[in-house]
């Protein structure tokens, strides 16, 4: 039997009961979280936000991470059990005084959820020189994982929910060029450069930390109404992807495909807490189920995941680049 997923080994559908169209609190019926740790990245809006709220409201203590303190209070006024910390992902500085000060208290960490990402913006690099949305999205995340390794592994039964995304069909992850130093920069690209590199950090991180009781899994939420994933988006790429009409408006056929953000945040929840993956790690998961693994590469199909995204030698790769560009050793022992 397969124990782990390189080459999208375990992609198979296990028969979760739920669909595209469960929610979160549906998944989540008849867990109690109570005495448990989750932080999140990116919990005060969309996604982020619900997935917030559907752990606080099962009993969990909840810290979100969020770069504006306070546009965070204002959106998670009224919940439960949630705390705040400041932490910007492009500001490795603020990831390690996070991580220390947590670390510090000696709590258990049982959920960790990479959920804050960035699309559709315009060419910009960190203070680094790294492209901003492979910063955000996946080398942020990478460091406080690493940072956080020592509490995710004393929980003894902990979950890193990483947040991926069909994106990942839009680039392979480019090692002789990350950053578009050499090739001319595509949103998009660097969009799915960043998702492609989430998936093999799960695949990779899981084969390594399974021993130690703590799971990866990658996520895709789905195509969510009302998010700000868009925010820096203009209408004109929007009508050439053809999202939009003449008119600006959404066309219905593509408005009838998206999920509620309640939905959006379904396959995270279900991968934090279903007692089905107590003894399965380093799957990209949708629909609040295991996807299964597309070998169309050149289709215009996006649902499944791409066995370049499950490599192990890429995936193996990945990691020492990450450590080099990050200056972060990350040791899973």
């Amino acid at each position: 039997m397969e124990t782990n997923n390189y080459q999208g080994a375990l992609q198979k559908p296990i028969g979760s009961g739920f669909n595209g169209k469960s929610t979160a609190s549906e998944v989540i019926k008849g867990i109690d979280l109570t005495g448990k740790i989750a932080i999140i990245t990116g919990g005060n809006s969309g996604v982020g936000l619900e997935t917030t709220r559907v752990l606080a409201k099962a009993g969990a203590t909840v810290i979100v991470l969020a770069r504006d303190i306070e546009k965070a209070r204002k959106s998670l006024n009224g919940i439960e059990n949630v705390q705040i910390d400041q932490m910007d992902l492009m500001d490795p500085i603020s990831i390690d005084s996070f991580a220390e000060k947590f670390i510090s208290t000696g709590n258990p960490l049982h959920f960790l959820i990479n959920n804050a990402g960035i699309m559709w913006v315009p060419y910009r690099k960190d203070d680094r020189g790294f492209e901003s949305q492979l910063a955000t999205n996946y080398l942020g995340h990478f460091q406080l994982t690493a940072r956080l390794w020592p509490a995710l592994k004393v929980a003894k039964g902990a979950r890193i929910i990483n947040v991926s995304s069909y994106g990942h069909h839009y680039s392979a992850f480019h090692f002789e060029d990350p950053n578009f130093n050499h090739r001319e920069y595509e949103t998009l690209l660097g969009y799915g450069q960043s998702k492609t590199a989430i998936n093999l950090f799960t695949v990779e991180l899981d084969n390594l930390s399974k021993e130690f009781h703590v799971r990866s899994y990658s996520v895709h939420p789905g195509s969510v109404g009302g998010t700000d994933l868009a925010r820096e988006a203009s209408q004109e790429l929007f009508k050439q992807m053809g999202i939009l009409g003449e008119d600006n408006s959404i066309r219905p056929e593509v408005e009838a495909t998206l999920k509620t953000i309640s939905q959006g945040a379904a396959t995270t929840v279900w991968c934090a807490t279903s007692p089905k993956l107590n003894d399965l790690g380093g799957v990209y998961c949708e629909d609040a189920d295991i996807a299964t693994l597309n070998l169309l590469e050149d289709s215009e199909s996006y649902n499944g995941v791409l066995s370049y995204s499950l490599e192990q030698s890429n995936a193996k790769k990945l990691w020492e680049l990450s450590e080099k560009m990050t200056g972060v050793t990350f040791k899973v022992n």
